[in-house]
């Protein structure tokens, strides 16, 4: 993605961190403010919806303790020839004052349940009912006490009521049961206390009972059942019914599905209180006051970014000046005149002014120096190369025709083409810091590659220009050194292998057996297999010694072929052989055995009309922690082979504790 080219200014990003900065100073307020209120509101929403539950469920409380007092009052003047009289006994009923606007009707029936008289607003009925089936009935003559009924339908109306019965006891018997019914659709008592929303009260209100049996909703088709059927209701209903179904005569709120639930308990009847008020009807007008603060706010820093950014164009009027004078310096043109300016901006402009002068100084003195050592170079007659930064910048003669490079060819490349690795580049770089930081020249020898892609052994030597002072460049000679690295490695294989198989010998044996030693536990684990032949003084006695060496040859051969690439082989002197065996567990070691065993048995040497045969007599031992120095490692080895050859030859030993048999023949 490309910016635009006025985004990478100095005055662009000024303007745009100043705006940015501005913006969510603005934003952190205006939310911070707007977030206080919201949670001030929420706070007096909870007081406020508490108080109103409890003052609904004292209000409810109130009016059923006035109906049962008027119903007590009842209940004293019908005497037992009144209850003979159905006639009197409503007229009794209706001097009382019943129905009113808090019952719907009023009932009389005897212990039995026959219905004796039925009273509503329509007049006087003697309906044949009988209420002995009812639950609330059954109560009141067991318990002798006045009931309020769980929300049933209606005998006479069939509209959902609740009953508040009291009996009639005379001489410690109840004679009879006076109840009246509070109709729950029409909301007779509960008409100004639930289910309505008066001006400027977003809050639902619903009544239930102790179960939860909505007694009182909004929604007429909610009553009779359960609050877990209002989805608004559902999972505040689910907590209230976890909690145990408190209830509280003193109100309790709290914050579910995006609501203020408040419930509050009424002690006498039982019933909830729910008042459920939406938060976000609640917070609407905060929160529309907050998001209009805001685009205000965004107005606001948009206007004052512009004013931000025709200040910081006036301000760096200087600088663009001096940024148009060095683009012109470094095009190469020196002439014009560098800006006048005070504070930050001039001070920058004279040190610019300060370092162009130095560097003009120096590349003067560099060039001087560059024509001098060229002149050196090119009288030299070794390769001579200077670098800096790891690139070449200048190479004699005599180095391009030891690399077989054109001089336009290699200036300007990195060092590393005349590596014969890229590994060995890497490795050269510490070497040669490490002589550096002790003020001492590097000398060591690398594998070169020149041009045509062959390679030859270098003498490779440097010294820093400048001690101390890496970026001043590297002067490098080189020097073709294969013919005596030949030399040298030739004696040193013929200094470490046996002249006559050319497995390695005793001393080259030593050094590998030392290094694995000497590199616990990191080496471990590894074995080491002494091999002594069976039956091989009679081939010397019988068929002479050149037989005998063309048989040893044959083992040496025969070891190497059941063994790694990474094993040693050695030639211990005279029949005796070992095989040295990094990274090889005594498991793997012992197969290995076994295998060189057998190959040593199955050799067949032809000889002048005779085949010779010889046998192997082989002892194992694993490097420990134990083994206090090779040599008892190694004795350990020669140990266990010895066992071997007593016991029977032709059979391997491992030394692991105690010696035991563990292939070839078996000597019993």
């Amino acid at each position: 993605m490309r910016w635009p080219a006025w985004l990478n200014t100095l005055k662009a990003r000024l303007a745009l961190g100043g705006l940015a900065a501005l913006l969510f100073g603005m934003f952190v307020t205006a939310w911070q403010l707007s977030d206080r209120a919201e949670n001030h509101l929420l706070e007096r929403a909870h007081a406020r919806e508490q108080a109103e539950a409890e003052r609904t469920a004292s209000a409810i409380q109130r009016r059923l303790v006035l109906i049962r007092h008027r119903l007590e009052r009842l209940v004293r003047q019908v005497e037992p020839p009144v209850l003979r009289q159905p006639e009197a006994l409503a007229r009794l009923l209706q001097r009382g004052g019943l129905p009113d606007e808090d019952l719907a009707n009023l009932f009389v029936a005897r212990a039995d349940g026959v219905m004796l008289a039925f009273v509503d607003q329509a007049g006087v009925r003697y309906p044949v009912q009988s209420l002995a089936d009812r639950p609330y009935f059954k109560e009141t003559l067991a318990t002798r006490l006045a009931v309020i009924s769980a929300p049933v339908p209606g005998r006479i109306s069939g509209e959902p009521v609740v009953v508040l019965a009291h009996p009639v006891v005379r001489e410690g018997q109840v004679i009879a049961v006076l109840g009246g019914a509070l109709r729950l659709a029409s909301r007779d008592l509960l008409r100004d206390l639930a289910g309505t929303r008066p001006d400027g009260d977003p809050a639902r209100v619903i009544v239930t009972d102790a179960h939860g049996i909505v007694l009182a909703h909004p929604e007429r088709g909610h009553v009779m059942q359960s609050l877990v059927n209002d989805p608004a209701m559902a999972q505040a209903y689910l907590q209230w019914q976890a909690y145990g179904r408190p209830l509280l005569r003193h109100g309790q709120t709290w914050t579910v599905d995006g609501q203020v639930m408040a419930t509050a308990g009424d002690g006498l009847a039982g019933w909830q209180v729910w008042r459920a008020l939406p938060e976000a009807e609640l917070l609407a007008p905060i929160r529309a006051a907050r998001n209009l603060a805001l685009r205000d706010a965004a107005v606001l820093a948009g206007a004052m970014s512009a004013l931000m950014v025709l200040f910081l164009v006036w301000q760096f009027r200087p600088l663009a000046r001096l940024e148009r004078r060095a683009a012109a310096l470094l095009a190469g043109d020196a002439s014009g005149e560098w800006p006048q300016a005070s504070g930050e901006i001039g001070r920058l402009a004279r040190t610019l002014q300060h370092v162009w002068a130095e560097r003009t100084q120096m590349e003067s003195f560099n060039d001087q120096v560059l024509r001098k050592l060229g002149s050196v170079m090119a009288a030299a007659p070794v390769g001579l190369a200077f670098t800096r930064n790891q690139h070449f910048e200048l190479v004699s003669a005599e180095f391009c025709h030891l690399l077989g490079f054109g001089e336009a060819d290699i200036v300007g490349q990195r060092a590393q083409i005349i590596f014969a690795s890229n590994e060995d580049y890497a490795a050269l770089g510490p070497q040669v810091a490490k002589a550096f930081g002790q003020d001492e020249p590097y000398s060591g020898e690398w594998q070169m590659l020149r041009a045509d892609g062959s390679r030859f052994w270098g003498l490779v030597r440097a010294r820093p220009v400048q001690p101390g002072h890496p970026a001043a460049g590297t002067i490098w000679s080189i020097n073709d050194v294969s013919d005596q690295v030949a030399t040298r490695l030739e004696l040193e294989h013929a200094a470490h292998h046996d002249a006559l198989t050319g497995a390695v010998n005793r001393q080259g044996f030593e050094r590998a057996l030392q290094l694995v030693f000497g590199q616990q536990p990191g080496s471990r684990p590894a074995a080491l297999l002494a091999i002594d032949l069976d039956h091989f003084k009679p081939i010397n006695d019988t068929a002479g010694h050149a037989a005998g060496d063309a048989m040893l040859v044959a083992v040496a051969q025969a070891i190497a072929s059941r063994v790694r690439s990474s094993d040693v082989v050695v030639r211990l002197g005279g029949d005796e052989f070992a095989v040295l065996l990094p990274r090889c567990t005594h498991e793997r070691a012992l197969a290995v055995a076994e295998k060189v065993r057998e190959a040593i048995t199955d050799l067949a040497l032809t000889w002048e009309a005779h085949t010779l045969r010889v046998g192997a007599s082989l002892g194992v031992a694993e490097l420990s922690e134990h083994h206090e120095s090779p040599a008892q490692w190694l004795a350990q080895a020669d140990a266990a082979c010895y066992e071997a050859k007593r016991a029977g030859r032709g059979t391997v030993r491992m030394a692991r504790g105690q010696l035991r048999v563990v292939g070839g023949a078996d000597p019993a």
